[in-house]
């Protein structure tokens, strides 16, 4: 993300993870990060912490357990499976740095991928 703040708000949140998993207080800090992407005008980030609370308020986790999916186009990728912490802890590490190509690619997969679990 653009802002020092911003990310000082991800480590803060990671640290919580290491503690536990609690829902709720997740969801809370990835709308406030959603709302600096918004502020950054970063659509891909908006979208992918916005769809990355909503599945966690519709499953209560982030827990891949899918290992292959396709998207619309036919493209098949691997989502490996971790704990609820470790996926999100990992999607907040990317999005940390999302100015890094490789990172938004595969910042990429994981919006398609939620996509794809919640429509």
């Amino acid at each position: 993300m653009v802002q020092e703040q911003s990310n000082a708000k991800i480590d803060k949140l990671i640290k919580s993870l290491e503690k536990g998993f609690n829902g709720e207080a997740i969801i809370k800090s990835l709308m406030d990060l959603r709302e600096d992407a918004l502020k950054d005008e970063d659509p891909l980030l908006a979208k992918v912490l916005r769809l990355a609370s909503e599945y966690i308020r519709e499953e209560e986790c982030f827990d891949h357990t899918v290992e292959k999916e396709e998207d619309d186009e036919g493209e098949e990728y691997l989502l490996e499976p971790g704990t609820d912490a470790e996926n999100l802890t990992y999607l907040l590490h990317l999005i940390k740095k999302a100015d890094n190509k490789f990172n938004r690619e595969e910042i990429k997969e994981m919006r398609t991928f939620l996509k794809l679990k919640l429509y």
